[in-house]
């Protein structure tokens, strides 16, 4: 009965051998298959007998190197990509800044010009201020008797009366009439006469 059992068990151990025999043929051949493993030596006799296909020798290592080459190739394309991108962002950064420090220059030149034409208009608007005063003070003049006229241009400064000299003057010819200026030169000192005369012929027109 005992040898029995014994039989019995040794019998399992037999199964579960060839069992495991199997499973580890078949995983091997399955690896083999998958490309994990190179067993094709040991299992080219089993290929022929169960009449299955066998890879060749240089398949996985040929299909490698393909893989590995294209892998090379593409991180090669992405890498000079990725120069070209960045020598264009240098040179958009740099055309911005050229752009900015343009901008920059005509705000300044914009803000020069606003100056200088609020500096004119300021220029004009007194000369044209000045312009009516002289003109009302020569209507006034011509307005009073030579003589008094003449005390009153005597203690202005000499600039003053030349100014009003020559209003007078531009007026008289715009309306036909007669310039008084020559008899308030007659009505004046000598020397203060003389002297008007050579500035109004040496110094340009301060009033046109």
């Amino acid at each position: 009965m005992a040898q029995y059992g014994r039989q019995k068990i040794l019998g399992r151990i037999v199964v579960l051998l060839i069992l495991i025999v199997i499973l580890a043929l078949g995983g091997i051949v399955w690896f083999d298959y998958l490309g994990v493993i190179d067993a094709k030596a040991f299992l080219q006799p089993l290929y022929r007998v169960l009449r299955l296909p066998t890879r060749s020798p240089g398949a996985t290592g040929e299909a490698l190197s393909l893989d590995a080459e294209r892998l090379a190739l593409r991180l090669e394309e992405l890498e000079l990509r990725s120069l070209e991108l960045d020598k264009k962002e240098e040179a958009l950064n740099k055309r911005q800044a050229e752009i900015e420090q343009m901008a920059a220059e005509l705000e300044d030149r914009q803000k020069a010009l606003d100056e200088r034409e609020k500096t004119f208009n300021l220029t004009v608007q007194q000369f044209e201020n000045r312009r009516v005063n002289v003109e009302q003070n020569s209507r006034y003049l011509v307005g009073m008797p030579p003589d008094k006229a003449v005390k009153i241009l005597i203690a202005m400064d000499d600039q003053d009366i030349i100014d009003v000299f020559r209003m007078t003057e531009e007026i008289a010819q715009r309306e036909g009439k007669q310039s008084l200026v020559a008899y308030w030169l007659s009505l004046m000192p000598p020397e203060r006469a003389a002297e008007l005369q050579r500035k109004m012929a040496g110094k340009p027109r301060s009033v046109p």
